[in-house]
């Protein structure tokens, strides 16, 4: 008898709240309303920024680990965003152009962030002394950003600074 009126007061408690409206959001149209915005630090090139200037802050205070770890989750973050531009302006190629229009500006805008990014680690491995592991983000920065570029210029630089090349380049 004692454990039928457990059961019956569980199912009071627990069973006579409904679901629907359990959880609102502050927007008054359900349309509106976009998790992953521009304003959303979650993912978005404006979360890459904040690793960026976290890492900055936290060379200044001399905590270079912590400063290394913001660029380098920078740059993670960063590498992803442009991955997935890439893909959905792919997959959109041919069925509406508004959609790969809008992942190549979004794309080109990650790939500048990125380059920012690599930049910073290959300035701190440098003076780490670990110039072998600013190579590659070096590189890859002349990759994404084209030679032409302010940041190809000064990485195909900061390769003959290091001796990893020597040929100059007069572009």
């Amino acid at each position: 008898m004692k454990f039928s009126k457990l059961i019956l007061i569980l199912f009071i408690f627990f069973g006579g709240f409904p679901y629907e409206n359990f959880v609102r959001a502050e927007v008054k149209s359900p349309k509106d309303y976009k998790v992953l915005s521009t304003t959303n630090k979650k993912l978005s090139i404006a979360n890459v920024e904040y690793y960026l200037e976290q890492g900055d802050k936290l060379t200044n205070y001399g905590d270079l680990d912590k400063a290394k770890d913001s660029y380098l989750d920078a740059r993670k973050l960063a590498t992803q965003l442009a991955s997935f531009y890439s893909d959905l302006n792919k997959a959109f190629i041919g069925v509406d152009a508004r959609i790969p229009n809008e992942m190549q500006r979004k794309g080109k805008a990650t790939l500048q962030i990125l380059a920012e990014s690599n930049e910073r680690l290959a300035t701190f491995y440098i003076k780490d002394e670990k110039p072998d592991v600013a190579v590659p983000l070096l590189i890859e920065t002349i990759r994404i950003m084209s030679p032409e570029s302010p940041e190809g210029k000064k990485a195909y630089k900061t390769l003959m600074q290091l001796g990893f090349v020597e040929t100059t380049y007069n572009g």
